[in-house]
């Protein structure tokens, strides 16, 4: 899909920009999460009233940034980055732990397809539903909750020194994949499929099923984990 990288990359632009940046300066967290048809900030409280800012990428309206305000959500369509960050009351800015991975341009309109938006939309939740599951099965590792970091904009977990993810793609991968990253890679000639120089991936398609994606995370893990 065409349109599937200037999305992805306005997406992570405002991931963040406005939503890791906005949960840095008021909670000093920048984990996101994956959400109801998207990724947003977790539930906080700002003051007496509980917050959080989404991104809704499977509404029939198109990507929608939806802000909670006590018990009431309301919803605006994603056209600038001022324009999201007047809607949710906050800054823009990257949080300041790391070196930003996008540029802020306040009031370039955004670079949206609602097709793409979708497939993106489709794949978090499938990316979620596989690490929960993957998370349940490997509990006896506590592995972390998997949340989405705003420096590469992926959802990831970690378990025994090994991250288990899902990207929306980067710059070596237009299409959206799942991940194994040791911490320490394995050595070579190891029987597995070692397909990055950082670990594995497998490229996700729509017709992917959540058997698939457990059955490639947990080859990872065994590999790693014998």
């Amino acid at each position: 899909m065409n349109d599937l990288v200037p999305t992805r990359e306005w997406l992570h632009t405002l991931a963040e920009q406005l939503l890791a940046g906005d949960l840095y300066r008021r909670t000093g967290r920048i984990g996101l999460r994956a959400t109801t048809g998207g990724f947003g900030q977790p539930e906080h409280f700002v003051g007496d009233v509980r917050r959080r800012a989404r991104v809704d990428l499977l509404g029939p309206a198109g990507p929608e940034l939806v802000v909670l305000r006590g018990d009431v959500e309301t919803r605006s369509p994603l056209t600038t980055l001022a324009a999201a960050a007047g809607s949710a009351d906050a800054e823009l800015g990257a949080p300041p732990v790391y070196a930003a991975q996008t540029s802020l341009d306040p009031e370039s309109p955004a670079s949206l397809d609602a097709d793409a938006a979708r497939e993106l939309g489709r794949f978090i939740v499938y990316a979620s539903d596989v690490l929960e599951q993957f998370r349940r099965a490997v509990a006896a590792r506590t592995p972390t909750i998997a949340q989405l970091w705003s420096e590469h904009f992926d959802l990831a977990c970690s378990a025994s020194e090994v991250n288990f993810g899902a990207s929306p793609g980067d710059a070596l991968h237009e299409r959206p994949y799942l991940y194994v990253g040791p911490w320490t890679l394995p050595p070579p000639g190891d029987a597995t499929d070692w397909n990055e120089t950082w670990g594995r991936s497998l490229t996700w398609t729509p017709a992917q099923t959540v058997d698939e994606g457990m059955a490639f995370l947990s080859a990872g893990a065994a590999a790693l984990w014998g």
